[in-house]
């Protein structure tokens, strides 16, 4: 039986191993920390495509049962003038609402499934490197001094892939977006909740954006232009020290986004928005980079649904190929030209939420025609995306 060495314990990973496991395919998962991966902070949206993904392999109704739906999105200029609401699928017969969960619930979720299917993962293996032997197999390795080996290796270790860089040393780095991001919760906001998803609020010098939970709670997100964050800054800038800075960019607005912050305890935390636009190389030999090791995309809400549309279909590549390069190259093949076309709509969609006094006057003017001609919310392309786990890859 193949055994395929899969690093990293994100959403990609357990995603990937249960995907092999129901394509009759061995995996050993490797997490770089002594537990589940957890940015306790940030949350996530999984749209139709990714909610279809988990479905393929039978992993959907978990999910649900920790999340909440995301149907749609009212829009909100800096006066508070309502711009229009716009829905987040596709509306397609068959497709599933969005859902909203915190990244952390959805690791748990995931390592769930993974354990209760008997997949094995382990903690504490920061990947280092890998070779190959001369009967084609890999071995891995990690800071700990241990080894591991297999018939293929899969390196779903997020941005700051190793496994990318074992791949290509060429490789290029994320660019960042010249956004920053604060993520709070609160359950004192008196911010109006949006009566089926978010509330978006173009601001003068923001872009805001929250839901409300069915226990009451207030998830909300800032973008704001800015440098690139350092790591101390990023670990070392208190809540306080945020709510000061959010509350004097809010300041020439009349929207809910100062009481969102103001009434936001300790929960703030902050992070760098990037992307990774167009990677050379995804794959060599029996080595094959997914998720955002490959493909980035900071505003399209779609990370974790193209992780799981890539799990899935890696797997079926690898069950419906002969031979393990040519199924690294099939996988490409059939995703390459989609997660590249999510990058560039996310690229336009973070440069609509760069504050421009121009840019937002013929908003404000133009969105709510638009809307109200029935402008479609998210592309059927993109959430009307479907993986039929029964239909075989063929290679023309």
């Amino acid at each position: 039986m193949t055994t395929a060495l899969i690093i990293g314990g994100g959403i990609a990973g357990p995603a990937t191993a249960m995907a092999l496991h129901k394509a009759g395919i061995r995996s050993v998962v490797h997490e770089a920390y002594d537990a589940a991966a957890d940015e306790a902070g940030a949350f996530v949206t999984l749209m139709e495509n990714g909610l279809d993904a988990l479905r393929a392999i039978d992993a959907l109704e978990p999910v649900l049962d920790r999340s909440f739906a995301a149907a749609g999105v009212d829009f909100t200029s800096s006066s508070g003038r309502e711009l229009g609401h716009v829905p987040m699928g596709d509306g397609r017969p068959g497709g599933a609402t969005p859902r909203t969960l915190r990244r952390a619930s959805l690791y748990r979720v995931l390592y769930e499934e993974a354990a209760r299917r008997g997949i094995d993962v382990v903690h504490g293996k920061r990947f280092t490197g890998a070779t190959t032997t001369a009967g084609g197999r890999v071995v891995a390795s990690f800071a700990d001094g241990s080894t591991a080996e297999g018939d293929l290796l899969i390196g779903a270790d997020g941005l700051r892939s190793t496994t990318r860089r074992v791949i290509d040393p060429d490789t290029p780095e994320p660019r960042y977006t010249g956004l920053n991001t604060v993520f709070g919760y609160t359950r004192d906001s008196t911010a109006p909740a949006s009566p089926d998803g978010y509330r978006m609020i173009y601001g003068k010098r923001s872009f805001v954006g929250y839901t409300t939970a069915p226990d009451g709670e207030t998830w909300w997100f800032v973008n704001m232009p800015g440098p690139e964050l350092s790591r101390a800054e990023i670990t070392g800038t208190t809540s306080d020290q945020w709510r000061e800075r959010l509350l004097a960019l809010f300041a020439q607005d009349r929207t809910p986004a100062a009481d969102l912050v103001a009434a936001t305890g300790n929960t703030m935390i902050s992070s760098n928005t990037y992307d990774l636009p167009a990677l050379p190389v995804w794959h060599n030999g029996s080595m094959v980079v997914i998720g955002d090791a490959a493909h980035a995309a900071a505003h399209a809400g779609q990370g974790g649904s193209m992780a799981l549309e890539d799990s899935v279909v890696l797997a079926k590549c690898l069950r419906d190929i002969p031979g393990i390069p040519q199924a690294l190259t099939a996988y490409e093949g059939l995703r390459r030209e989609r997660v590249e076309r999510v990058v560039a709509m996310s690229a336009r969609m973070g440069d609509d939420k760069m504050p421009s006094r121009l840019k937002g006057a013929l908003r404000d003017a133009m969105m709510p025609r638009l809307l109200a001609r029935g402008r479609p919310g998210t592309p059927g392309w993109l959430a009307g995306h479907r993986i039929e786990w029964q239909e075989p890859v063929t290679v023309s």
